[in-house]
């Protein structure tokens, strides 16, 4: 009888570990199907890169870094637009004077950006890019990028991108453009008389250093993932030189301004030409 009881408690046992375990094991599954607060979402992300002040402070809150920003990411469904906004950019401890290169991601340096941003863009796999250096002392967006065979020197070896040019799928020289909507852009910052003048460079270009650098980088995996049937596609992608001058509050209202309007923007054209792997959407069509 006592052998007979001690069986049945023994096999209660492990019934109750068994399901215990059985637990674990669902709720695991589920966390790992479930976006969680530094996991990409496919489709939906918006990458912000930045390099120097201000462009590096004004995109803190949208780091997933706990280092770079220890307040929390703030770009989950970034104000309940649906999309998820990503910032990746370097420090520059001890000031740009002393330490121009920086330090972390996409440093001033031809190498570090361009391994940097294929990495970054293989896994966020954004839907917009919109990248920002340091210039002037206006809102300058950026329409045209080349493709140099001849770049200014960086500050460590080798000076020069490698290769160079860069993208060997065009001939040298080749030029690109935003794709941002860069009008409607200029337009809401100046709209918005926050004291910043925003401005399209339709004529110029970008500098023939870093900054053009990624402008081009931009412009190419936007062109690499431009076609409606790309799983990865990306709609928009385009680079702005912010000034100098700018107060880091006011840069931030205004990247705000220019996310709010790329928002907008990409929800007019998903809604006329929709991912090709959303069946719902594509029904409407």
């Amino acid at each position: 009888m006592v052998e007979k009881k001690r069986i049945q408690l023994r096999t209660r046992f492990l019934i109750f570990v068994s399901l215990g375990v059985i637990a674990l094991f669902v709720i695991f599954l589920i966390s790992c199907n479930s976006p969680s607060g530094d996991t990409p979402r496919k489709n939906k992300n918006i990458l912000l890169t930045g390099s120097w002040p201000p462009t590096n402070e004004m995109l803190r809150k949208f780091s997933t870094n706990p280092k770079q920003n220890p307040d929390g990411w703030k770009g989950r469904n970034w104000q309940g637009r649906g999309y998820d906004v990503y910032a990746f950019f370097p420090e520059f401890p001890g000031g740009i004077e002393s330490n121009p290169k920086g330090n972390g991601d996409l440093e001033v340096d031809y190498q570090d950006i361009s391994k940097d941003f294929w990495r970054i863009t293989n896994n966020i796999h954004p839907i917009a890019i919109l990248s920002y250096g340091r210039g002037g002392s206006a809102w300058q967006i950026e329409y045209n990028a080349r493709n140099l065979s001849k770049w200014r020197n960086d500050y460590s070896e080798p000076n020069q991108p490698t290769p160079a040019p860069p993208d060997n799928s065009v001939p040298a020289e080749y030029l690109c453009h935003s794709s941002l909507p860069v009008s409607a852009i200029a337009d809401a910052i100046n709209n918005a008389e926050m004291g910043v003048e925003a401005y399209v460079d339709f004529e110029g270009f970008s500098g023939a250093f870093l900054c053009e650098f990624m402008a081009y980088h931009d412009a190419w995996y936007q062109r690499l993932h431009s076609d409606e049937s790309d799983p990865n596609r990306c709609l928009v992608a385009g680079f702005t030189h912010v000034g100098g001058n700018i107060d880091v509050n006011d840069a931030a209202k205004a990247c705000e301004i220019a996310l709010r309007t790329t928002i907008n923007y990409l929800d007019s054209l998903l809604d006329s030409h929709p991912p090709a792997n959303d069946p719902d959407k594509a029904k409407t069509k």
